[in-house]
């Protein structure tokens, strides 16, 4: 089946740090979930005559309405069980993160639960978020592991991860090891290192899920030696290296980012002026995750200081339930001066720069060969995508090619598109 998208508004077909590629309307043949031709207003209906009912063409009238790519969450914890919602008040009341932790909250709380979640029900809690996801435009997720720590429960996560990865019309999922997310109780870190080394890393090299490898590399949690040690040997199996670097200190991690010629390191909120420099030197990507300091009342940190690449990433987390990315675009646009399109660029054509797909297809952009992945706003303009905290600004999102409708918008839907041939 081949479908044709038509009188569109503003059509976004790729968003760079420093432009936006725009079509003031354009026509869209999409099929075998792959963008097939773009061309001019009217221009596809006339060549492939898809008015006649003979055909097996749908044609799809958008209304009016803006098109810009699919969007990209490179960075989120997807799958994991159980409710952290009382911390809100333990940190307003003066404790830190590390505080929490060492009182048995924090990452370790999740881990619990977690771990005595089944298979069946943490399935259907990824999915369930999943879904959320495309009801924010997201099209592909990058989602880590990390909340089981043993062996056992971090396969079982990468399995969920995978179950839903390109499910129907669920966003396509690329799968990140986290076994060094926080040091298991009554293990020291070099307990901990020798058992992701010797035990944890094999088995997850044997099940073949995952292409990259994260650690949480922070005072308190993983050192500068520890994690250099377990992402050196990760590398040399294959895996592409991610980071959680300094979040909370400056703990040396921009610069061990740098050196291991990391693909991203994320959050940085700390990381000092050589540690972004020797990254944008590098060409190491820095992921903003501006959801995550927000709810724990942190200040943001100007995009601009990344001094080279940059994405924004919802951290999708117990402390951080969001899978909104027009919300975290939203955040650093309105409190740090950050124009729609650096933002769009963030989570569409620098975001794919930073993550891989199973099926190989380009994406982030609107172009011929790309996958046809694609979000319909509510607007005739693309420039309100971020404008909405709380409610999504799309009518609908395509992913690979299918269509899925929204009902969470601030306007009346009155005129949905419907798949009318010749409409």
């Amino acid at each position: 089946m081949q479908t044709i998208l038509h009188t569109t508004g503003d059509v976004v077909l790729r968003a760079t740090p420093t432009d936006v590629e725009c079509m003031k309307g354009a026509d869209l043949l999409l099929a075998d979930g792959i963008v097939q031709g773009i061309e001019e207003p009217g221009v596809l209906i006339s060549e492939w005559d898809a008015t006649d009912a003979s055909k097996n063409i749908t044609l799809v009238n958008v209304h009016g309405r803006a098109v810009i790519p699919g969007l990209i969450d490179a960075h989120t914890h997807l799958v994991w069980d159980g409710d952290r919602s009382d911390e809100v008040a333990l940190r307003n009341a003066g404790m830190s993160y590390q505080d929490i932790a060492n009182h048995g909250g924090g990452i370790q709380r999740t881990v619990h639960a977690t771990r005595s979640a089944s298979e069946e029900r943490l399935a259907a809690i990824a999915m369930q978020r999943a879904s959320v996801a495309v009801r924010h435009g997201t099209t592909h997720i990058e989602a880590k592991s990390g909340y089981g720590l043993d062996t056992e429960t971090e396969l079982k996560l990468l399995r969920v991860g995978a179950s839903i990865d390109g499910a129907g019309t669920l966003p396509s999922v690329q799968h990140t090891w986290l076994g060094a997310h926080a040091i298991p109780h009554g293990l020291t870190e070099r307990d901990t290192i020798d058992m992701l080394l010797d035990e944890q890393l094999p088995a997850v090299l044997a099940q073949g899920l995952a292409t990259a490898t994260d650690v949480f590399c922070e005072p308190g949690w993983f050192g500068i030696e520890a994690s250099e040690e377990l992402l050196r040997a990760s590398k040399n199996e294959g895996l592409e290296i991610r980071m959680h670097v300094d979040e909370f200190q400056d703990g040396g991690g921009a610069e061990l980012a740098a050196s291991l010629g990391a693909v991203t390191a994320d959050h940085a909120l700390k990381s000092n002026d050589e540690g972004m420099n020797a990254m944008a030197e590098a060409g190491v990507n820095v992921g903003w995750l501006p959801g995550t300091p927000h709810m724990m009342g942190i200040d943001l940190r100007d995009p601009s200081e990344a001094r080279g690449a940059w994405t924004i990433a919802s951290d999708f987390n117990p402390n951080c339930p969001s899978l909104s990315l027009p919300f975290a675009a939203s955040l650093l646009v309105h409190k740090c001066g950050l124009g729609p399109g650096e933002a769009l660029a963030a989570v569409t054509t620098s975001a794919a720069q930073t993550t891989t797909r199973s099926d190989g297809l380009r994406q982030g952009s609107i172009e011929v060969g790309a996958v046809a992945d694609l979000n319909i706003l509510r607007s005739g303009s693309w420039i309100g995508w971020c404008n909405s905290p709380g409610h999504s600004p799309f009518e609908a999102t395509m992913v690979r090619g299918t269509m899925v409708h929204h009902e969470n918008g601030l306007t009346p839907s009155s005129n949905v598109f419907p798949n009318i041939r010749g409409e």
